[in-house]
């Protein structure tokens, strides 16, 4: 008898403490909806919720030592740095740099054939180097501008990530690796190749002096319309490379003032030129005749090469696709500039595949009529037969 009444009062008492921590947890606790605590969240400020579980999971683990990284882990963070100092999470730049290199190649291949594969990869390999090292000078040049600027101000040598020695460094490396890349060309594309470099040194520095730093950039840029040429054929063949070679000119002016005009505010506190800046509210004016120049350009090298329909098709969608991007363009709208400029690509895939098929439909009596172009004749005296002798 004595046991069970002992028995009771240990279960009231543990009653009443249970009752009393389940009391002070109410009280603690957020009050929920009756909607909640029977299962339905699609009311429930859900984000009360995580911050209720993120609490209660932070005091747990906000003891426990952090995980040591992997050596695997420790290069990417150290190499990382130097992916963003040459736009690698970029290749907008990348394409852009080999397009008018593709065309050049393209253009010189013989009637009925497929442009040359081999020179087709060394020339990606070589834009995806040069236009990283590009990237690399032009921060060099530009650190300091580039920590006033709002887009630019977390660049690795802006943010202090990359001290200016260890990019030269790397720069030199990148350097190296273009020119390995170039030395797999004949003498005659390696001279060429190599007369570029000043351009792409002196490039960033335009900014400072003149309103047309776009057409620097053009000119560094589209150097491949030359190079490419060169790297087939042994030598620049001027009444289809130079057209070729203006067009990307006017086409680098074209998309890179649309890309200028993201940061012309900027541009305006800071001191530095631009064509968005002189072109101002003209801007699509100005656009539209360097489409025309362009187009104008690109139609005076297919008819130098003797291309077909297609080619002439693909200038005509080119010419489209730049109309509707400068009519459609609003300059005040970074975003929208920033979009119309990523879709240049397009513009250089397009044309390079209208001159791959333009290529292939030649004939074999046009392959014969542009060789006769091409080579100069000579002539050659015919030797004197000598009598036959009769036994």
């Amino acid at each position: 008898m004595f046991a069970l009444r002992h028995l009771r009062l240990q279960s009231s008492r543990h009653f009443r403490s249970s009752y009393a921590a389940a009391a002070t947890t109410k009280h603690m606790l957020p009050r929920l909806p009756a909607r909640v605590l029977i299962g339905d969240l699609s009311h429930w400020d859900r984000r009360q919720m995580q911050d209720l579980s993120s609490s209660s999971r932070s005091s747990s683990t906000a003891t426990e030592p952090a995980k040591p990284r992997t050596p695997v882990e420790e290069l990417l963070a150290a190499a990382k740095p130097y992916a963003q100092l040459m736009r690698i999470d970029r290749p907008i730049g990348t394409y852009l740099l080999f397009w008018p290199c593709a065309w050049s190649i393209a253009l010189s291949a013989d009637a009925g054939c497929w442009p040359n594969l081999t020179m087709l990869g060394l020339f990606g390999t070589g834009a995806l180097i040069m236009r990283g090292a590009g990237c690399t000078i032009n921060d060099l040049w530009d650190k300091d501008i580039d920590a006033k600027v709002e887009r630019t101000r977390m660049r690795p040598l802006a943010s202090g990530q990359i001290s200016q020695f260890d990019a030269i460094v790397f720069l030199s490396a990148q350097l190296s690796l273009g020119l390995l890349v170039l030395v797999q060309l004949n003498w005659q594309s390696i001279l060429l190749g190599a007369s570029s470099l000043g351009l792409v040194i002196t490039y960033p520095l335009m900014k400072r002096v003149t309103y047309w730093p776009q057409l620097v950039l053009g000119m560094a840029f589209n150097w491949g319309a030359l190079l490419g040429w060169c790297a087939t054929q042994g030598g620049v063949n001027l009444a289809a490379c130079l057209p070729l070679y203006l067009s990307g000119v006017c086409w680098t002016i074209v998309y890179d003032t649309i890309y200028a005009h993201q940061d012309k505010l900027d541009d305006l506190q800071i001191g530095v030129k631009s064509t968005a800046l002189r072109f101002g509210e003209n801007t699509k004016a100005w656009l539209s005749g360097f489409t025309a120049a362009m187009l104008t350009g690109l139609s005076a090298a297919g008819w130098a090469c003797d291309q077909t329909v297609p080619y002439y098709a693909a200038v005509g969608i080119v010419g489209a696709h730049l109309v509707q991007q400068i009519y459609s363009l609003n300059i005040d709208n970074p975003s929208d500039c920033a979009k119309k400029f990523l879709s240049n690509h397009q513009v250089g895939l397009i044309l390079f595949l209208g001159i791959v098929l333009g290529t292939l439909l030649k004939s074999d009596e046009t392959k014969k009529m542009h060789q006769a172009t091409l080579t100069p004749s000579s002539y050659v005296p015919a030797l004197p037969q000598q009598p036959e002798v009769i036994s």
